[in-house]
């Protein structure tokens, strides 16, 4: 289960699943670029006599079908996120229907697919047949040959570039709504702790301040209390405005970053943590504070729920994000619910338009994983 936005991004597929897809595709790619190729020729030569209007509207529909089966074909073989075509709505008569179909730029994009996957098809084939006898060849090349064409898949069978600025945006609009929510949620978290923690220290160090005063002519005895009592507020107010302090930005992470950060988080889990980390160059503040949080209610979570006896945390970089992964050996089934503390983490993760990812089945292993963007 995840908190994602809208990622049009073509991961490299398994080898055994390009393979396959290679192999098992090319017949179907015969079928349907000789049905379209001869519905379409014959319809055109054949229009003057209306013998042609329903073979053109025939393969009007078929491109429409067949696009539609390649978008689920290659979601499931190459793990290309294709989502279902958005289509214009059709109303009226056939004819009308039928014209709306070839305006609709959906219609072209998926013809233009179905015409292309034909030779490239060939090649494909060609390039499956020898994965099965050569090895190399099929760990190597087939990988990278299926990334390919999940890459033009998404081109022409994808959303048109429009609709993918107008998913961002939405999505931009969402996380920054979240964002606010996640501060202001922070906001009030620190004013109750200053109002039922320091605030009431220190309080009680006027009270007793003001007390001894008044007995400070008559009574040394009681003076000498109040002011004990007066001195050992003042320090738990010290000790509580430091932690409220570390709360809103650790100085050790400031000063000696993320493996270090983690590593102290970890010494202090009730749960055995091994920490792997990995992020040179150094990550934006904002991106080190998120992780930070991120891993630390992640621990505390595993710690009171989760009955695990180990954990892992690990944060690497790739050249344009952070990614913060926590697993453990816990018996599993959490899930991001909304008001839940995995929802939190999804929140404050937003606040930079980064998502959440979860993995838990029951009996586990519980994975958290934490995409984090450092450029905004």
């Amino acid at each position: 289960m995840s908190q994602e936005g809208p990622a049009f991004e073509q991961p490299k597929p398994f080898w055994p699943k390009a393979l396959g897809f290679m192999v098992a595709s090319f017949p179907l790619r015969i079928v349907q670029f000789v049905l379209l190729v001869v519905l379409t020729v014959v319809g055109i030569g054949t229009v003057a006599i209306w013998v042609g209007i329903p073979l053109l509207v025939l393969a009007t529909g078929l491109t429409r079908w067949f696009g539609d089966v390649e978008r689920r074909w290659v979601r499931v073989s190459l793990g290309t996120p294709l989502p279902d075509a958005q289509r214009l709505p059709q109303e009226g008569s056939w004819l009308q229907r039928w014209r709306t179909r070839l305006t609709d730029q959906t219609t072209w994009r998926d013809f233009a697919y179905l015409m292309a996957v034909l030779p490239l098809g060939v090649v494909e084939f060609a390039l499956g047949l020898a994965g099965i006898v050569l090895f190399p060849i099929a760990i190597w090349v087939l990988p990278w040959v299926g990334w390919l064409h999940g890459t033009l898949a998404l081109a022409l069978l994808g959303p048109p570039r429009n609709q993918q600025l107008a998913a961002k945006a939405q999505h931009l609009q969402a996380s920054r709504a979240r964002g606010v929510d996640a501060a202001e949620a922070e906001r009030r978290r620190i004013e109750r702790d200053l109002h039922d923690g320091a605030q009431q220290r220190l309080v009680a160090v006027a009270m007793s301040l003001g007390r001894a005063k008044s007995k400070l002519a008559n009574d040394p005895e009681a003076v000498r209390e109040l002011i004990d009592e007066a001195h050992s507020d003042a320090k738990l107010a010290v000790s509580e405005l430091r932690d409220l302090a570390r709360g809103i930005y650790p100085a050790v992470l400031g000063d000696r970053g993320l493996d270090a950060a983690l590593s102290a988080q970890a010494a202090k889990s009730p749960v055995p943590v091994d920490v792997s980390v990995d992020v040179e160059p150094r990550p934006p503040a904002a991106v080190e504070t998120t992780a930070y949080f991120i891993v630390g209610e992640t621990l505390t979570n595993i710690a009171k729920h989760s009955g695990a006896t180990r954990a892992a945390v690990k944060v690497w970089r790739t050249e344009d994000k952070v990614i913060v992964e926590i697993t453990d050996n816990g018996h599993g089934g959490a899930e991001v619910r909304s008001g839940g503390g995995l929802a939190g983490l999804a929140d404050r993760a937003a606040t930079i338009d980064g998502v959440i990812t979860v993995v838990s089945p029951p009996g586990g292993p519980t994975v958290v994983r934490s995409d984090l963007p450092c450029t905004w």
